[in-house]
């Protein structure tokens, strides 16, 4: 952890909702609300995508009681193109939570109870807005750890190995550096393709690397089929005064594209003829 550390002291990404490495917590309330909008917008999602619309969001909704006061579909709306959108739902649902309680809760385990945060958020916002020292897993650090520690065994089977093991690296002491200095690792050094072995801060102290098989870890499953569905989608559109509109309907709450307007359609049915019932409660846009 120190030789780590000792490396992203030097050359810690800069991003809009990081803490210079080594320095104190911010004393700004909004402080905790940046760190879990950024984890949240990052879940499935690159750095680069994620930027703008940290930006525009923190611009927009200060803090978590703005957040909190706006409507869903305000929000939903301003996250369209990010994809995912059962995250944008949970955020709405947890900035009402957290303003009524009057903040995030520190620990681990009281943030493992709000909407949307599973394990890793959790993880991730109690040592990085909290200083407070936990076990963070992504799958960049999934990755290092892996190789750091030689595990051979495929995915998701080796994910218990692989946490024990980044338990026992974990400090005690600047617990939310460590967690984003192994993520900045995964993504710059210890990369899924031709890892950079020469460069990284702790190839001396890695068993994959030493026989040989980093590139190889971690074990991933074989890829399963994914099935194939066809349908219809219905353009109906109608002339006004300004020009025209187009009806629209609200997706289901659940699933692809969640609580999204949408066109039309027959319910992207697997038959090959993609012959189903359409679904027309909607209104015009």
């Amino acid at each position: 952890s120190d030789a780590l550390l000792r490396w992203y002291d030097r050359n810690a990404r800069a991003l809009p909702w990081r803490n210079p490495p080594g320095a104190p917590l911010p004393e700004d309330a909004a402080w905790p609300y940046r760190v879990w909008l950024s984890e949240v917008m990052l879940q499935q999602t690159t750095v680069a995508a994620v930027k703008p619309y940290f930006e525009a969001f923190t611009r927009r909704w200060p803090n978590v009681e703005a957040l909190a006061a706006a409507g869903e579909e305000e929000v939903m709306a301003a996250w369209a193109g990010l994809g995912y959108y059962s995250r944008a739902r949970n955020l709405v649902k947890c900035a009402h939570e957290v303003a009524e309680r009057g903040g995030f809760p520190e620990s681990e385990a009281e943030l493992r109870e709000l909407p949307g945060l599973g394990a890793y958020t959790a993880a991730a916002v109690a040592a990085i807005a909290f200083g407070r020292r936990a076990v963070v897993v992504d799958a960049n650090v999934e990755r290092v750890v892996a190789r750091l520690c030689a595990i051979a065994e495929p995915l998701p089977g080796a994910r218990r190995a692989i946490r024990e093991k980044a338990e026992a690296i974990t400090p005690d002491a600047r617990a939310g550096d460590f967690a984003q200095a192994m993520m900045d690792l995964g993504s710059q050094v210890c990369t899924t393709k031709a890892p950079r072995c020469l460069l990284c801060p702790v190839s001396d102290h890695c068993e994959g690397h030493a026989r040989g098989l980093a590139e190889s870890l971690p074990v991933k499953p074989a890829k399963k089929t994914k099935p194939e569905r066809r349908g219809t989608a219905f353009w109906i559109e109608r002339k006004i005064a300004a020009g025209r509109e187009v009806w629209l309907v609200k997706r289901p709450g659940t699933g692809m594209l969640g609580g999204m307007r949408a066109l039309p359609d027959d319910g992207w049915s697997a038959r090959a003829d993609g012959s189903g019932k359409a679904s027309l409660a909607g209104e015009w846009e």
